[in-house]
């Protein structure tokens, strides 16, 4: 997404431009480690640009930077930004989800709009201590699960882009192999950064 008087219309308006103007530009992001960080790192390696990266003290800060005009672009989780894209208060060119986000229909994914190698979608687990017993793990998982099948729960989350998980994606196992391919994954463009 952009300050609502970025030039670019579009995905490929924005690459190009990025591209042409990269050491001109900044991006915001929440702090070294934020997801929007990360996927700034993500979408500045797959342009192949480094403009100056701008650290704020959370996503709040940042975004503030951006609807103020002091930050060009950042990347950010839809759930932060559904409202300021709806009152077009800044602009979203796509999302980096295989599917797009019943919060926001219009805004194509990065595949549909010809940014196919940036896909990033943000998560969360519940994480307990290793020493947990397994029975108590199995009633929080069960009970996690529970709220993500509960019709109120889903509608809020959904309102405000949340992806869901299938039920074939949950539970201990599934989430450790994400954490671990998401290490694997992301490995490489935090290192890279140093650079």
């Amino acid at each position: 997404m952009s300050r609502k008087d970025f030039p670019p219309k579009d995905l490929a308006e924005f690459v190009s431009y990025v591209k042409t103007h990269s050491t001109r530009l900044n991006t915001g992001h929440a702090g070294v480690g934020s997801i929007t960080h990360g996927t700034g790192l993500m979408l500045n390696s797959v342009l192949g640009v480094k403009p100056v990266m701008v650290p704020f003290a959370g996503s709040g800060p940042a975004l503030n930077a951006l609807i103020g005009g002091q930050t060009d672009y950042m990347c950010s989780p839809i759930p932060d930004v559904v409202q300021q894209v709806m009152s077009e208060m800044i602009k979203a060119f796509a999302i980096g989800s295989p599917e797009r986000s019943t919060a926001l229909p219009n805004v194509p994914t990065s595949r549909e709009a010809g940014l196919p190698d940036f896909q990033a979608v943000g998560w969360f687990g519940l994480f307990a201590p290793k020493e947990v017993p397994s029975p108590i793990l199995e009633r929080l998982s069960d009970a996690l699960d529970g709220a993500l099948d509960d019709t109120n729960v889903r509608t809020r989350l959904l309102e405000l882009g949340c992806d869901i998980p299938d039920k074939s994606q949950r539970g201990p196992q599934q989430l450790a192999e994400l954490v671990k391919s998401e290490i694997a994954r992301w490995t490489p463009i935090i290192k890279g950064a140093k650079s």
